[in-house]
């Protein structure tokens, strides 16, 4: 890891993961990525042997590599919008030549639809509900139809689009077993926070909370974001 720091930020390069490059452009974030997904774990669970997965917001691709290295004969779909991310998404998995994985480059919202999305070819991609200069069009498809059977466990890591997500697929959360959410948001938002934790207690969930990014070490004068001010990962199970 140590070696891995010194790398240059912001160019496409590769490490070995495994014995298999891993290639990506933001140093920083694969450092953030590695270290929750392989070091820390966050995503390690008890689920069926042969478990269906939904990701949502794949990335490069380190939780399909994580999730599928874990249960080898599950069934995943990754959903990842951003090109850039998406092309690399799809070069760090073929390697591993892994079976039942579904790359879809699509971004997951309410409806199926042509949506403005600002892709920044880092985590912070997201969907961009006014049009920015910086913004294109991606297809987006319903989150909803998708739970049409059982989902053994969903990620929910889409930058800002988790609420409106999650307000429409609240008459279908009963078929999924294991929820994650990553929540982002401001200050200003955050009823639609305690309506996302309700939703999730409502629909027999129990959750736990902690930071993804500690933005504010003293939150009675919090520090200026320029995004975000509240990113928290929420980990949602059934008793």
């Amino acid at each position: 890891m140590r070696v891995v720091k010194n790398l240059p930020d912001n160019k496409l390069q590769s490490i070995s993961l495994f014995g298999i490059p891993l290639y990506f452009h933001h140093r920083d974030e694969m450092l953030h990525s590695i270290e929750e997904i392989f070091i820390d774990e966050i995503y390690k669970q008890n689920l069926p042997a042969k478990p269906y997965i939904i990701d949502c917001g794949a990335n490069i691709g380190l939780s399909v590599i994580y999730l599928k290295r874990s249960f080898p004969e599950s069934t995943i779909i990754a959903f990842e919008p951003d090109e850039t991310n998406f092309n690399l998404l799809e070069k760090n998995i073929k390697p591993y030549n892994f079976n039942n994985v579904l790359l879809k480059k699509e971004a997951v919202w309410k409806e199926d639809a042509d949506i403005s999305f600002a892709g920044n070819s880092n985590q912070m991609s997201h969907i961009e509900k006014n049009e920015g200069k910086n913004a294109t069009m991606v297809k987006a498809v319903r989150l909803k139809n998708y739970l049409n059977r059982k989902v053994d466990f969903i990620i929910i890591d889409i930058e800002g689009a988790e609420y409106e997500v999650m307000k429409d697929i609240v008459p279908v959360l009963q078929v999924v077993e294991h929820l994650f959410v990553e929540y982002h948001g401001t200050f200003q938002q955050n009823e639609e926070l305690n309506e996302i934790l309700n939703t999730i207690s409502c629909s027999g969930f129990r959750y736990y909370i902690r930071h993804a990014i500690d933005k504010h070490p003293t939150p009675f004068i919090p520090a200026y974001t320029q995004d975000y001010d509240i990113q928290l990962n929420i980990f949602c199970f059934r008793s």
